[in-house]
């Protein structure tokens, strides 16, 4: 009689608002079968997206590393030898010791971000920073401009429940292709299409996944959200869509604001975005007429320059009409400020030393190739630890990012799960576990549930967690911190209980735990989380919670605005580049697996054919892109639904898929947007010729 397969209860790990709650099959000890999304789970809702779903096959993959090796061939060749996890944890630990001997501790710079969304083992790495006075990092390389652009306007990354979509009669989904990278948004969105006959909207630069189910599709060019959204409450002044009551008591400034949007015609717009007038009107009634609008604000439209203008923008919609009064109603971007985390131990916060300099993670390339306006007054990086991430391809400016990771005096420990292009430019590689072996927590920032992820099946071969690495190293170094001393569950309890919320002991028992506010609250109908409790039209952008980086809050716009500080094209480069994620990468996390990879095929850019009968290029033709940074060649996908002059490459893809082994990223720019930093992957002119 076949043994029955045990069912055991997880989170997705990956960088994905949803962080699915999941059902995985146990076949025995170090095996999984299927997973599935937890049906009992009221934002999962039983459904996970496709890569997930294939899990077996990345988690038992024969590409898996198995056991600690040191370089034995030039940097970034990838030829190693095998050494023992002491022999490896040693000379990590002794290049890190002489590189502050060297040059004091701030050379040595601890690097990391979300391959892994557990608080353990991604935050882990911080607290062998905070206590050995590492240099800093800047997180900025996904949600900085994002979170930026909803805090100035609301106080507080927060919003309606995303459950409520199901509530709605008009589903705006703005500057995201859920159907790619946030697969719950979509069913919820669909229940209320067929529940409510809710129409959906999509805003975006191209036709994608999400925008082929929509009602109304509005392909504007790329990093124009702001002159959309200006026009778009243009109308709904000018036609009486506004909620005159509601502005009075929940808003700042609405008479001035309503008096600088005179001006912000949807003709004005028309000029910016390329889309018709009436398009701008359009979609403005019915917003306006729809009480339940429901805008899901994404990522991708932040990408830019001005995306943090663009965001705040966007969120000021719903406070035009009143639309937060009603269930349904209002809009969503994040649910970091409903999880009240005191991460001391995890993160050794008691041990910052506010003097560290900080370093932009997204600025790597220059870093590394030591511009003084990054390091400061600091040393040069000499010594790096390396998680969850894989910047010889996900930063930007790659060219500058390989010449870094090339230095001779540069030493690399790469802790990882594969051999990633980052990887093979290590001194030190060491083979890392999978979520499912090792324990870690887990919030949706999509919505509002804490789950608990243990371990499930025995590591592989030698793999260890990032826990343990960190906690190796810290012995070595002489690191002393209670966490370094707690195992992953141990660390998972004082959080808990740390911090307010049920202990792991009964976290276990319920599978998750919804931190969800109360209706008032998510909808801000107690006042917005600012000073005066009011929703700000006119942002105070000195006052967010960054690091100062990028442009500062002089130079950008009172009100919502088109701020024109984007890589605009120009005669020598012609077209507008975006780099959206593909549905079976994601990010590099899935390009290791054979099924990712083949489904996806190659490296493309879709070309309007407007574009490419001019420059005479064909379906499937090779084509050169380029500017001041680089260039690459892909081939041709012709394409309508986007507007000329406007190009789109799904990526991620590894730089060796390229012909020249070097990807997408050698284009995009590592300039910081404002106010406070961020990567502007969808904001790069170009060049594009047959190749």
């Amino acid at each position: 009689m076949a043994k029955p397969v045990e069912i055991h209860f997880s989170a997705c790990p990956h960088d994905c608002p949803s962080t699915c709650a999941l059902e995985v099959e146990k076949l025995d000890a170090r095996t999984i079968g299927r997973i599935r999304g937890a049906a009992a789970n009221s934002y999962t809702a039983g459904v996970i997206c496709a890569k997930v779903a294939r899990y077996a096959e990345r988690v038992h993959s024969e590409g898996r590393l198995t056991q600690p090796m040191r370089r034995s061939g030039a940097k970034g060749a990838g030829q190693f030898e095998p050494i023992s996890w002491d022999e490896a944890l040693d000379r990590t630990a002794e290049a890190f010791a002489d590189a502050e001997r060297a040059g004091g501790a701030e050379s040595v710079w601890p690097y990391y971000y979300a391959g892994t969304m557990g608080f353990v083992q991604r935050d882990g790495i911080n607290r062998l920073r905070n206590v050995k006075r590492y240099s800093g990092q800047h997180s900025t390389i996904c949600t900085t401009l994002a979170q930026s652009g909803w805090l100035a306007g609301t106080g507080a990354l927060m919003g309606s429940d995303p459950r409520e979509i199901t509530e709605s009669d008009l589903v705006v989904i703005w500057g995201t292709n859920a159907a790619h990278t946030q697969i719950n948004v979509m069913t919820h969105t669909t229940r209320a299409r067929k529940e409510r006959n809710a129409k959906i909207v999509v805003i975006d630069p191209y036709r994608n996944a999400t925008a082929e189910i929509a009602d109304m599709h509005l392909a504007l060019r790329p990093g124009t959200d702001g002159a959309l959204a200006c026009a778009v409450m243009h109308v709904l002044f000018e036609e009486g869509y506004a909620d005159r009551e509601y502005l009075a008591a929940y808003t700042d400034h609405p008479d001035e604001f309503e008096r600088h949007l005179k001006t912000r015609t949807p003709e004005w717009a028309a000029a910016i975005t390329g889309l018709e007038p009436q398009e701008n009107i359009d979609f403005a009634r019915l917003y306006g007429r729809t009480k339940r609008s429901f805008v899901r604000a994404g990522y991708g439209f932040t990408r830019s320059r001005n995306g943090a203008v663009n965001m705040h923008a966007v969120s000021c919609l719903p406070a035009v009409t009143g639309a937060w009064k009603y269930r349904g109603g209002g809009g969503f971007f994040s649910n970091h400020a409903i999880y009240h985390w005191d991460r001391t131990l995890i993160e050794g916060l008691d041990a910052v030393d506010p003097s560290i300099r900080w370093l932009d993670q997204s600025r790597i390339g220059p870093v590394l190739t030591g511009d003084p306006h990054d390091l400061g007054k600091g040393p040069p990086i000499s010594a790096m630890l390396v998680q969850n991430t894989n910047p010889a391809v996900v930063a930007p400016e790659s060219l500058l990012v390989r010449q870094g990771l090339l230095r001779e005096d540069l030493f690399l420990c790469v802790h990882e799960q594969f051999m990633t292009d980052t990887a093979r430019y290590a001194d030190i590689l060491l083979p890392a576990t999978s979520f499912l072996e090792h324990d870690d927590i887990y919030q949706q920032g999509g919505s509002s549930h804490i789950i608990f992820g243990p371990k499930i099946i025995e590591p592989l071969a030698e793999c260890r967690s990032n826990h343990e690495v960190i906690c190796g190293l810290a012995e070595r170094l002489g690191a002393d911190h209670p966490g370094f001393r707690m195992s992953e569950r141990e660390l998972i309890d004082a959080l808990l209980k740390a911090s307010g919320w049920p202990d792991l002991e009964t976290l276990e028992l319920n599978r998750w735990h919804d931190c969800e506010p109360d209706f008032e609250t998510a909808h801000f109908l107690k006042g917005f989380a600012t000073p005066d409790k009011k929703f700000r039209f006119a942002p105070d952008w000195s006052s967010l919670p960054f690091p100062r980086c990028g442009p500062q809050n002089g130079v950008l716009p009172r009100f919502p605005d088109h701020w024109e500080v984007i890589d605009a094209a120009d005669d020598e480069r012609p077209f507008r580049l975006v780099t959206a994620p593909a549905r079976n990468y994601l990010n590099t996390s899935f390009t290791e697996t054979r099924t990712s990879m083949n489904r996806e095929g190659r490296p493309t850019v879709m070309v309007h054919p407007e574009d490419a009968r001019r420059l005479e290029i064909g379906e499937d033709d090779r084509v050169r892109l380029g500017n001041g940074r680089g260039s690459v060649v892909v081939h041709a996908k012709l394409f309508d639904g986007l507007q000329p002059g406007v190009l789109v490459a799904e990526s991620v893809w590894p730089n060796s898929a390229f012909e020249e082994r070097i990807g997408i990223n050698v284009l995009t720019g590592a300039d910081p947007g404002g106010p406070a930093g961020g990567a502007v992957f969808h904001d790069t002119a170009v060049w594009m010729r047959p190749a």
